[in-house]
């Protein structure tokens, strides 16, 4: 498909293989709940996008986001040594989201932030997805992920409230390459066999909303790449974007219930798919978390890193976790 508006200015739903190659939300009939049309402002301004990246590995893990909700654009990122407990993070605003973008092509398109002196920088191409940071504290990162011939994200698009929708392309466990300069060592991705993950998000969504999420990215004793990407609360609507991969093959995942106590951070989680294929623990080793409440716009975001253990289930074999590194997040937000 090459777009995922359709000529009767409506979102195509479901997921889809391969993705959509354009998500040209400009060419949307949006309305409001009383069915009267949107204009091209408010069409502008209720368009959400970002782009959340992951690479990790038992001796690095880093996390970065570039996001535009065009009253407003944010990046961070961060960087964990799950060795030493060493915990690094870097956010920064942009009013009107100057100096942000993020193009509608997920596959070959770019996404960039730039303040003052800090740079970040999202590009797909000839099946890489590269990273290029570049931050006043000294910070660099310079790696690709590769999407090559073998690339099977989990994309599809979900109905948002009324009259809105999101699309959502997501993978993990894809190997990367590449260095991380972080205070005053360079880490060579490749040797340290790290694995990225990304999340393409865009639409226009829930103006107030919430989700959970895991993320895994890691190697199985036996050699073999497995990672897996669950969500509660957000893009739930007749689909789920519940998925895992094991080396590159993608598997289906139903609902996933998620069972935690938000008012204790560093309490232990439980993830269950309801179809009996995961049973999973996460004990959580720190955060990155922030709290703002801007009025017409808010977030209540906390991200865990930490160790997943439990079961996978699959037709002919059940595969160990036994204290992988991966991601957890709780997340509330009104834009």
């Amino acid at each position: 498909m090459e777009k995922l508006i359709g000529d009767n200015g409506q979102p195509h739903f479901g997921q889809f293989d391969p993705a959509p190659a354009d998500i040209n939300y400009r060419d949307c009939d949006l309305r409001s709940p009383m069915d009267r049309r949107r204009g091209r402002l408010a069409r502008h301004f209720a368009f959400n996008q970002f782009q959340f990246v992951a690479l990790s590995s038992p001796e690095l893990i880093v996390g970065l986001a570039i996001v535009d909700l065009k009253w407003l654009s944010n990046a961070f990122v961060y960087a964990y040594s799950p060795l030493s407990g060493a915990f690094e993070e870097f956010s920064f605003l942009q009013p009107l989201a100057r100096s942000t973008g993020i193009e509608t092509r997920p596959n070959d398109g770019e996404a960039v932030f730039h303040k003052g002196s800090n740079r970040l920088h999202i590009s797909a191409e000839r099946g890489l997805r590269r990273v290029s940071v570049s931050l006043a504290s000294g910070l660099r990162i310079e790696a690709d992920i590769d999407e090559g011939d073998a690339y099977a994200p989990m994309a599809l698009c979900t109905r948002a409230g009324y009259q809105g929708w999101v699309y959502t392309q997501k993978i993990t466990a894809r190997p990367v390459k590449g260095t991380v300069h972080w205070q005053g060592t360079d880490h060579d991705l490749a040797a340290q066999r790290s694995l990225g993950s990304v999340d393409w998000t865009a639409g226009y969504m829930r103006r107030e909303t919430f989700w959970n999420w895991g993320s895994l990215s890691a190697y199985l004793p036996d050699g073999r790449r497995l990672g897996f990407n669950l969500v509660a609360g957000v893009n739930d609507t007749g689909y789920t974007e519940n998925a895992l991969w094991l080396d590159d093959q993608l598997i289906k995942l139903s609902t996933v219930v998620f069972e935690f106590d938000r008012h204790h951070r560093e309490s232990r989680w439980r993830m269950r798919s309801q179809d009996g294929v995961l049973d999973l623990s996460f004990e959580p080793a720190g955060r990155r978390s922030e709290r703002r409440d801007a009025g017409f716009i808010a977030s209540n975001f906390s991200q865990f890193f930490g160790r997943y253990t439990g079961t996978v289930r699959l037709p002919g074999e059940t595969l160990h976790v036994d204290g992988l590194w991966g991601l957890a997040e709780d997340h509330y937000a009104r834009w």
